[in-house]
């Protein structure tokens, strides 16, 4: 594509500079040609006045024939370019010295004529052109003196300045060695115009080349290659290198998202493999209990039938709640999902939440307190998005900590809202979960080799980043594990 756009820049550019060249060396030789006539016109512009003052041309007759012709023969001879014609005073050509057949008109246009004796001597409208007796269409350069008898004009002295003489003269030096030398030098500056040009866009085009190289080699790998950008395209300040830099952080930034892409899409398929597995397990234990009930109904203890229909209800609820929890979080992942902001008491919610534990918390001899700094800890959020962070964040806890234990809430002011600390005494998580904790291959559901959905901490991640906001971990393994994050507070305004 680049030696396309060469040639065709490198095309352009010569067909311009010869058409150039050309029109520049046509006004040239226009202008020369002007000035050549404006100045012969100029030094000659009184000849035909100073003879007509110092020769009799006209007798008490009529024209002296004789004189006429002699005169003549002699300035013709002196200046062999010069061409002279007696007109009368209508312009009829009534004496010139023309060969036989060479005279194509005779008679001579006056209105140039008097034009050219009315004009100034210092007239800035020369040259001045008039009929070519000699030619059917030619007009050529001439002097003219007004002749009188009696005090009245009576006929005119008509002198052509550039005759056949002059002209085939001037085509002659036309086709001469100073013609031929200067159009020479002109085609070799032309030519060497035209070989710089080209050099300075074949030094363009190779940087444009080079970057469109780099975008081929992109295009190829799946735009996730390495980005060999050759240094000399980005050096510099002008539009080339300023386009290579800004497609090299282009480049870098498409790269990065189509690893961030593979990324979640291994992470996606991770998740639905976990969470199948995790729906298999109890959705097995309840087909087997329930099978197990079918076919010993008939033998079945009462206590043995409550143990068994234990047991299913309590892996049912694992399935509503896996169900609740994916459910929750596709739903929190479609696009276009947003917060309910409204202004309430933090405080009152987590003291709701609190409650709902109390009876599990018990159970498993588990102490759960709320410290809150305030009586109420306004907030501006989601209330019900907020409870689903509070409830996912002590689910967890109440898993990770054993009898005896203790999970404390904490509340107070952050920097932009209200911090929310959530603490337990559990087991703790390595330091090397703690970056990944909030992904799909969360540590915490590692349960006997295996690792679960950890969907909970998903849909907290999800929530707070719909709130602007994010949580954060810190953990010592045998101590306990605190998650952080903040509410907004309600605007000011």
């Amino acid at each position: 594509m680049m030696r396309c756009l060469y040639s065709r820049i490198a095309t352009t550019f010569a067909v311009l500079m010869l058409a150039f060249g050309g029109v520049l060396g046509w006004l040239c030789l226009a202008t020369v040609h002007v000035h050549q006539q404006e100045l012969t016109q100029r030094l000659n512009r009184g000849i035909a006045a100073h003879i007509a003052d110092h020769f009799r041309l006209l007798g008490p007759g009529g024209p002296d024939a004789t004189a006429i012709e002699e005169l003549f023969h002699m300035l013709m001879a002196v200046n062999p370019s010069i061409e002279v014609y007696l007109l009368d005073r209508s312009g009829t050509i009534e004496a010139h010295l023309a060969p036989e057949g060479h005279l194509k008109r005779d008679r001579v246009d006056l209105a140039p004529v008097h034009r050219f004796l009315a004009a100034p001597t210092t007239t800035d409208t020369l040259p001045i052109f008039g009929i070519d007796p000699r030619s059917d269409t030619d007009a050529k350069i001439f002097s003219a003196a007004a002749l009188s008898r009696n005090g009245e004009v009576d006929g005119y002295l008509y002198v052509i300045l550039a005759g056949e003489a002059y002209q085939q003269m001037a085509t002659n030096l036309w086709e001469g060695r100073a013609l031929r030398m200067a159009g020479t030098a002109a085609a070799g500056a032309l030519g060497l115009t035209i070989a710089f040009g080209l050099l300075v866009f074949a030094a363009i085009t190779r940087r444009l080349n080079a970057l469109t190289g780099v975008v081929g080699r992109l295009e190829r790998h799946g735009f996730v290659g390495k980005l060999d950008m050759p240094a000399h395209v980005t050096r510099g300040s002008d539009e080339i290198a300023r386009l290579a830099r800004a497609f090299r952080l282009m480049a870098e930034r498409i790269a990065d998202q189509f690893r961030e892409l593979e990324r979640q899409d291994q992470l996606r398929r991770e998740l639905v493999a976990n969470v199948c597995h995790d729906f298999r397990t109890p959705l097995t234990a309840l087909h087997g209990y329930l099978e197990t009930m079918k076919r010993k109904s008939q033998s079945l203890e009462p206590e043995e039938r409550d143990r068994y229909l234990d047991v299913a209800l309590r892996q049912s609820r694992k399935v509503g709640r896996l169900s609740q929890e994916l459910f929750e979080l596709a739903n929190l992942e479609c696009p276009g999902v947003e917060p309910r902001y409204e202004t309430f008491s933090l405080a009152e919610l987590i003291q709701d939440v609190v409650q709902k534990f109390e009876l599990a918390a018990e159970e498993r001899k588990i102490a759960v307190r709320a410290e809150i700094f305030d009586g109420r800890a306004t907030v501006n959020a989601d209330i019900g998005m907020i409870e689903r962070v509070l409830v996912n964040l002590l689910d967890n806890a109440l898993k990770h900590t054993p009898s005896g234990g203790e999970i404390r809430i904490e509340v107070h002011a952050g920097v932009d809202g209200i911090e929310v600390s959530v603490a337990d005494t559990g087991i703790g998580i390595e330091a090397q979960h703690l970056s990944t904790l909030f992904e799909r291959r969360s540590p915490l559901g590692r349960a006997g080799g295996r690792v679960t959905g950890g969907l909970g901490l998903l849909v907290v991640k999800r929530i707070l980043a719909l709130h602007a906001t994010s949580i954060r971990a810190e953990s010592v393994i045998g101590e306990g594990t605190v998650f952080r994050f903040e509410v907004p507070a309600p605007s000011l305004s």
